[in-house]
């Protein structure tokens, strides 16, 4: 009886090796991802060594644990900036922003920082603009800390610890131990706040946006000045916030 590996073309056996990693919450070893990839080890390691080369796999230092690389991350960042239910997500940012009266962003982690998938602008002349692939700290936005406090604790605390934890303004979390404590708050409330922490005089709210396996991969966010909105009121618009996440998350079905 033919082998799996004689039957079924290189080219796909390779990305089944690229789903096995990509599915993975943390590094993966090469007999978990053999397994998941239904492929014989030798030629999971012959296609790992091809897959690193170019830059789609990484190995963590020093261990035989393998990562998506560089390369993958920045293909499944352009997947989801242009993919084909871009149109839908940001039907679901336009509404809520016409709800709130304020700007609304979809973000994604992307290694040590958030980038922006989409965005819709309050019809304000007061507001920030920050285009669609852009990139903002970790550690003193609403997002950011969002999604680092919902990864799993290896993979959160091996971030945390390679964060520059640059005070953007007197109130940015500058301290390690302060910002995994914040981080242990909002993983519990499933909400985090920006209290003009990345840009005096602005606050930011966002919740997390799951996919089917129930993971956070994204967040819906708004931002408002304080002169239009102070964090209390900001926190009141959680529940559209809410709602809105979940018809995002609908998008990842």
């Amino acid at each position: 009886m033919p082998r799996k590996e004689d039957t079924v073309p290189a080219t796909l056996r390779a990305f089944a090796v690229v789903e096995a990693l990509a599915r993975a919450e943390r590094p993966i070893s090469l007999t978990v991802l053999a397994e998941d990839a239904g492929l014989p080890k030798p030629t999971v390691y012959r296609m790992l060594a091809m897959l690193e080369h170019a830059g789609l796999a990484m190995r963590e230092p020093g261990l035989r644990r393998y990562a998506p690389g560089p390369r993958l991350s920045a293909l499944a960042r352009d997947v989801m900036l242009n993919g084909n239910f871009r149109a839908a997500r940001h039907a679901v940012l336009d509404r809520l922003a016409g709800e709130i009266r304020e700007t609304c962003n979809f973000t994604m982690l992307d290694g040590a920082s958030v980038v922006y998938l989409d965005r819709v602008e309050a019809a304000w002349p007061l507001r920030i603009n920050l285009a669609s692939g852009s990139h903002v700290p970790l550690h003193c936005t609403a997002s950011g800390k969002l999604l680092l406090a919902m990864l799993p604790k290896a993979a959160r605390e091996r971030l945390v610890t390679q964060l520059d934890l640059t005070p953007y303004t007197d109130k940015t979390i500058s301290a390690r131990k302060r910002l995994e404590q914040e981080l242990v708050r909002v993983r519990t409330q499933k909400y985090a706040v920006d209290n003009e922490e990345y840009h005096s005089g602005l606050v930011c709210v966002a919740v997390p946006v799951h996919d089917p396996r129930g993971r956070a991969c994204a967040a819906i966010a708004m931002h408002a000045p304080m002169s239009r909105m102070t964090l209390e009121r900001a926190l009141l618009q959680l529940p559209a916030l809410r709602v809105a996440a979940e018809a995002m998350s609908a998008t990842f079905g």
